[in-house]
């Protein structure tokens, strides 16, 4: 049986108090310290994810939006937070349609048409953490690290310097002037030749968010800022959008997988995408398949459950998404009938890219959380709102511009979202809390983990990095090939080609591939594994 061996470049981390993993490590070091002074698990998820914003700029923003999967360890109950904004009141899609023709713009003022979530996400999950775990950490204290890092400055990772190196089109000389204007000024590459970058605008606009709150950034003289800069550039935000904007406390959606419960988010995320994948896969021995056949078998699921995710995915308060269909056992076990082991089902759908992060936590008392936050593409709009250093995402370029698409543009809508939170169940707790960034890339990588982890025995960081594919298309990557990286080998890579698939080679560790994060809770032990092809680390205390 052919398989790459996984040894691990990485240690994995062990603790027994808390645990957390992200892909940047001063996120991860933002997380331990709130450990260390008290904090559980939702406290240090905030504290990584705000730190996050501030330090992997290229993949997110407190401009962006944010969804959470928490295990209350006391109410022994998942909840589902879905902190993403609603497009502005004042979006006309009959104008975009004339002066766009097909497709949404993505960058600039015209794409900054959504409310940002983020602030409210961090902002409900620090109440729930006070509120019904008890927590001593004031919300100030969550904000510390990333404040003093916009303030004080950080030494640039290198995974914004390839990215920064990789945007010709934002930092060449064919850049919209809106751009150069308010993006160029604080993250051309430029303004960190020193090695450093700090961002002062950031760093006050956090102040004011903690010492005011959510209320600050939605309702105050802050929002007035943030919607001043954002007109300036072409942005349709008012006020009122960003004032009536709520954070949604939902539930979360399941399914069997083996002797344990897959958990994901509902629409609009396309969690459903991936539970359906490990739902087709449950009818396969995946503990016992070569490296070929397993890439083919969950590719196969993979394009099943994005047939689905392509036709129905939208805003669920706008149009009923059949979840329970998809997701019903009787019509997967039928459509798992069209998997050949042999060949590989025709190329189809549209692509979903977007750049993003995923941080995991867990604590000693059970408590757990994944959380994804992103701005769609890299650097958002690639617009900042004014004075405020917000930088703004172009989440609402995944709308589309057919009115008969369920996922057409409206106002006051939620986009279709690729972002999807996870986590492994077992006897109702915890057993693998995990997430990753990467567009179609997500519900792939997040298959790969929990077959790895549950089928075939892996620990997380193993499991994070074994080597991986991607079926379909991410970070802009024009192609809807089989993506593999060059650690799989040639045996596997011709193995797949004699399939049908149109396999591309891609380098041993690859972004493309996207940045995992994994928690594993076990008999009072927390193991943590972080993914080298990020800038990040698995810490514990």
């Amino acid at each position: 049986m052919a398989r790459v061996i996984s040894g691990t470049r990485w240690p994995e981390a062990r603790a027994t108090r808390g645990m957390v993993a992200a892909p940047h490590a001063l996120a991860t070091e933002a997380g331990r310290a709130v450990f260390a002074a008290g904090g559980n698990a939702v406290d240090a998820a905030i504290a990584a994810a705000a730190t996050i914003a501030v330090v992997y700029p290229h993949m997110n923003s407190i401009g962006g939006d944010n969804f959470w999967l928490i295990y209350d360890a006391r109410a022994r109950r998942l909840r589902a937070l879905n902190a993403c904004g609603r497009s502005a009141a004042q979006v006309d899609a009959d104008a975009y349609r004339t002066r766009y023709g097909e497709a949404m713009p993505v960058r600039g003022g015209a794409a900054a048409i959504m409310v940002p979530g983020v602030v409210s996400g961090w902002w409900d999950a620090h109440r729930m953490s006070r509120e019904a775990l008890g927590s001593p950490i004031p919300w100030k204290r969550l904000l510390e690290d990333a404040m003093r890092h916009a303030g004080d400055g950080f030494a640039v990772s290198p995974g914004q310097r390839r990215v920064t190196a990789d945007a010709s089109a934002l930092f060449g000389a064919t850049a919209p002037i809106e751009i150069r204007r308010s993006f160029w000024p604080v993250y051309h590459p430029d303004r960190f030749a020193d090695g450093r970058f700090v961002q002062t605008d950031l760093a006050a606009t956090l102040a004011a968010v903690a010492d005011g709150g959510s209320e600050a950034f939605y309702r105050g003289d802050l929002a007035r800022r943030i919607v001043a800069g954002a007109s300036a550039v072409g942005s349709p935000l008012a006020l009122a959008d960003l004032a009536e904007h709520r954070a949604d406390w939902v539930e979360p959606l399941r399914v069997r997988y083996r002797d344990g419960e897959a958990t994901s988010f509902p629409p609009p995320t396309q969690g459903f995408a991936a539970l359906a994948i490990l739902a087709l896969l449950e009818g396969f021995d995946m503990a016992d398949l070569d490296d070929a056949d397993y890439v083919h078998v969950v590719v196969e699921a993979t394009k099943l459950a994005f047939e689905d995710r392509d036709r129905y995915l939208a805003d669920p308060a706008v149009v009923a998404v059949p979840v329970e269909r998809c997701l019903d056992a009787a019509r997967l076990a039928r459509r798992r009938g069209r998997i050949s082991r042999r060949a590989a089902m025709p190329v189809g759908g549209p692509p979903a890219d977007g750049d993003t992060i995923a941080i995991v936590t867990a604590d000693a008392d059970g408590n757990a959380v994944s959380v994804i936050q992103s701005t769609y593409h890299e650097f958002g709009a690639a617009v900042v709102a004014g004075d405020t250093g917000v930088l703004l995402q172009n989440r609402g370029a995944f709308f589309s511009l057919d009115p008969r698409h369920p996922n057409a543009l409206a106002p006051r809508k939620r986009t279709a979202h690729t972002l999807i939170p996870s986590i492994y169940m077992v006897g109702g707790r915890p057993r693998f809390v995990y997430g990753t960034m990467g567009g179609e890339g997500q519900p792939q990588t997040q298959a790969a983990l929990v077959t790895r982890l549950v089928d075939r025995g892996l620990g997380p960081q193993a499991a994070v990095e074994a080597p991986r594919w991607l079926y379909g298309r991410t970070w802009g990557e024009p192609s809807k090939a089989l993506c593999l990286e060059a650690r799989f080998g040639d045996t596997v890579a011709t193995a797949l080609s004699e399939r049908g698939h149109d396999v591309r080679i891609v380098e041993a560790w690859s972004d493309l591939m996207g940045h995992a994060q994994c928690i594993a809770l076990a008999d009072g032990l927390l193991l943590g594994g972080s993914d080298p092809r990020a800038d990040g680390a698995a810490l514990g205390y």
